[in-house]
């Protein structure tokens, strides 16, 4: 190697090695990486059963008072309104209203909503009712199969019960073939890590990458033909795995802890939004080291019948909530407050949001990633497939509005916006053109102009 080419930075060193097994550095491939395109990332959140907005003859509480730009302040001053709890990252943030579905469910509004809401694809009629399928490739399936990372696979979770009725609604391989996905994060960051032996993972675990192969790089170091340029190379490797292992490939050794004393509870029900945090915890890591480009996290299966703690009592059931009744149909009696008790479900799942975007914006990766918070459904009562909510965190590569809240009118189908955020992503048709026909080939084409910088 030259001794008169640059280092690379210690962030882009760490990059490199993101991909990567830890161990002794292949010198010369550390430069290739250091001019590697940026990656860019996506990961999906779904709740179910709408949000509490207006619909139905109901007061709005989930949206912004105003469209247009949106600061910190702004967004902490609609304090009624779900979203304020994102104040935060009111900067980062590109909140769509006005989308729609392009096909009605058949049978069962939530499943066909599951089935729509990342494949912009018709739903099946065989088999139809709750057993409905999407009849196309996901968005997270579209983006993965891109890359050889994970084998072209997306990372497919989900915290929650399984109460048999629906259950994964959310990543396909194409037309009939759902994902599986990952209820247990400790099972899931096993795998990624490559740990097999429980005990003998976390003895290992305790122990930096330097000290396991300290001989391999004495003798290394201790090689005549090494330029200077090359030593200072190994000097950095060296200084950046403790790095890497702290801020990228790892958990800390607590969560580690949390997230193995969980392992199997993955589906009780006062587990499930500490679940889905973890697995946010999770999807961060993954991105962090390159492991694989796109992910989904589905909270609560198809209509989910969560009983939340809300304000330190019990509520009844997510989905009659949703209803506004204690029923899973259209009569019963009617659940006391329950328009606020829905506020406050939308709150709790957007707080899970805020934590992904804690932990992406921790690894330094949240500016380069696509981070959506969408739904089944735009409202319970009504099942609507109108005005589904698409919260976007992060730029991709640079495509997208940030601090802006825009409303589409309504009757724009979201196929459109599925190929605004592939395009973000950094993916072009063959002829170098956006991508602009993602879902069902009947329905119209194009990406939102509206929401791109």
């Amino acid at each position: 190697m030259s001794r008169t080419t640059p280092l690379p930075s210690r962030r882009m060193f760490l990059r490199g090695l993101g991909g990567a097994a830890l161990g002794l550095p292949f010198l010369e491939a550390q430069a290739r990486a250091a001019s590697a395109p940026t990656p860019h990332y996506a990961v999906f959140l779904r709740q179910a059963n709408g949000v509490a907005q207006a619909d139905n003859g109901e007061p709005e509480q989930y949206w912004p008072r105003a469209t247009g730009r949106m600061t910190r302040a702004s967004l902490a001053g609609d304090g009624d309104r779900a979203l304020s709890e994102l104040a935060d990252y009111a900067d980062n943030l590109l909140f769509v209203k006005g989308t729609t579905f392009g096909y009605p469910g058949n049978g069962c509004g939530h499943s066909g909503g599951g089935n729509q809401v990342l494949t912009a694809a018709k739903v099946s009629t065989d088999p139809s009712g709750n057993l409905s399928l999407a009849m196309g490739e996901s968005i997270d399936n579209y983006l993965a199969k891109q890359f050889t990372n994970n084998g072209g696979e997306p990372l497919t979770l989900y915290s929650g019960p399984r109460y048999g009725y629906i259950e994964e609604v959310l990543s396909y391989r194409g037309p009939l073939d759902l994902r599986p996905a990952e209820d247990d994060p400790w099972n899931a960051y096993l795998r990624m890590v490559g740990g097999v032996d429980t005990d003998g993972f976390l003895a290992d675990r305790r122990r930096s990458v330097n000290d396991l192969l300290r001989g391999q790089m004495q003798r290394l170091l201790g090689r005549s033909d090494l330029s200077v340029a090359d030593r200072q190379r190994l000097e950095l490797h060296f200084d950046s795995i403790r790095d890497f292992e702290t801020l990228s490939c790892s958990l800390s050794e607590n969560e580690e802890q949390q997230m193995a004393s969980l392992a199997g509870q993955g589906t009780l029900d006062d587990n499930r939004l500490t679940v889905a945090r973890l697995h946010c915890d999770l999807v961060a890591i993954a991105f962090s080291c390159d492991h694989v480009r796109a992910a989904t996290l589905q909270i609560g299966d198809g209509n989910d019948a969560t009983q939340y703690m809300i304000g330190g009592n019990r509520a009844p059931s997510f989905h009659q909530i949703s209803h506004r009744i204690y029923s899973d149909g259209s009569y019963g009696d009617p659940i006391v407050g329950a328009i606020d008790l829905h506020h406050q479900i939308d709150r709790m799942h957007l707080q899970v949001y805020r934590h992904l975007l804690d932990r992406l914006a921790e690894h330094g990766i949240l500016d380069q990633s696509i981070a959506v918070h969408t739904n089944d459904l735009g409202a319970g009562v009504s099942h609507t497939y109108r005005n589904v909510p698409f919260i976007i965190a992060g730029r991709g590569d640079g495509l997208l509005k940030q601090g802006q809240y825009v409303d589409l009118g309504g009757d724009v189908t979201h196929n459109q916006l599925l190929s605004t955020l592939i395009s973000a992503c950094g993916i072009r048709k063959g002829n170098g053109d956006l991508v602009d026909d993602f879902g069902d080939v009947d329905l119209p084409r194009g990406t939102l102009s509206a929401l791109m910088a």
